[in-house]
């Protein structure tokens, strides 16, 4: 079997488990639920979460036995001399869902020898599923997607996050948020990292930046952006991929503008 036809085979896999995992999300949504915080009294998992990961877990450990998995809850596992490895966020935006707020997704990227190969977004209410292959585009539901044109930051529609520890931690992301808030035409703040992504991707926003993300939080959504003509770099202009929590995703056309600030806005 060739590459693509294998990544052809395996994204068909992913969105058919996003498609599912949604399914678990939506039969469950507002109603009464067992919720249980983490790391901090905001950061939260409910059952939902875990019935989707564990889905998820089982469907792949049949599928693709030999592949290693992360995922958010800790349910995955790590295979030594692995090629493939799925990172799996199997509800983001649990506090969204929490409380009943309509902003959460699926989220299920592949690895292929440690570089991206597939990312799929799925958002269970509104029923867009976002993919991407790399090398072949990004799309929302079977249709191709791309990113705005704004060039300047004054009219950009941004989008940004904060980290659970705000409350405790002075790099909160406040001055950033002032910042942008002052030198662009809005800024949102809806609490999912892939939706927002996904968003940039499909021109909806003209870009997005967070802090303190995690691979699973941005492993999709990043390649989706990318594949879409967008940018994705960390908030020094390096590989957000490889370095991690810090991100910034554009249109391509606002990326410098946006890294200068948020250079300039850093204590």
């Amino acid at each position: 079997m060739s590459a693509q036809s294998e990544l052809a085979q395996l994204l068909a896999l992913a969105m058919r488990l996003a498609r599912e995992a949604g399914a678990i999300q939506r039969a469950s949504y507002e109603a009464v639920q067992r919720i249980e915080s983490k790391s901090q009294p905001n950061d939260l998992v409910t059952e939902v979460d875990r019935a989707c990961e564990a889905h998820l877990i089982a469907a792949l450990a049949k599928e693709r036995p030999r592949d290693s998995v992360l995922a958010e809850e800790g349910g995955g596992s790590e295979r030594a001399g692995a090629t493939h490895r799925w990172v799996i966020d199997p509800l983001d935006g649990t506090t969204n869902y929490a409380h009943g707020y309509p902003r959460f997704a699926v989220s299920i990227a592949l690895e292929r020898d440690g570089e991206q190969a597939l990312g799929v977004v799925y958002d269970p209410l509104l029923d867009e599923l976002y993919s991407a292959v790399a090398g072949g585009g990004a799309q929302r539901n079977g249709r191709h997607i791309h990113v705005s044109h704004e060039s300047d930051l004054r009219r950009a529609l941004l989008a940004t996050g904060f980290a659970y520890d705000k409350a405790v931690s002075d790099d909160d992301n406040t001055r950033e948020f002032r910042a942008f808030l002052k030198n662009a035409r809005e800024v949102r703040r809806d609490g999912s990292a892939a939706l927002d992504l996904c968003y940039v991707a499909g021109g909806r926003f003209d870009g997005y930046w967070e802090f303190k993300l995690s691979p699973w939080d941005v492993a999709a959504g990043t390649l989706i952006v990318t594949e879409a003509g967008g940018r994705v770099t960390d908030t020094q202009g390096g590989s957000a991929y490889r370095s991690g929590s810090r991100v910034l995703a554009t249109n391509g056309a606002i990326h410098d503008a946006m890294l200068d600030l948020l250079v300039r806005t850093r204590p």
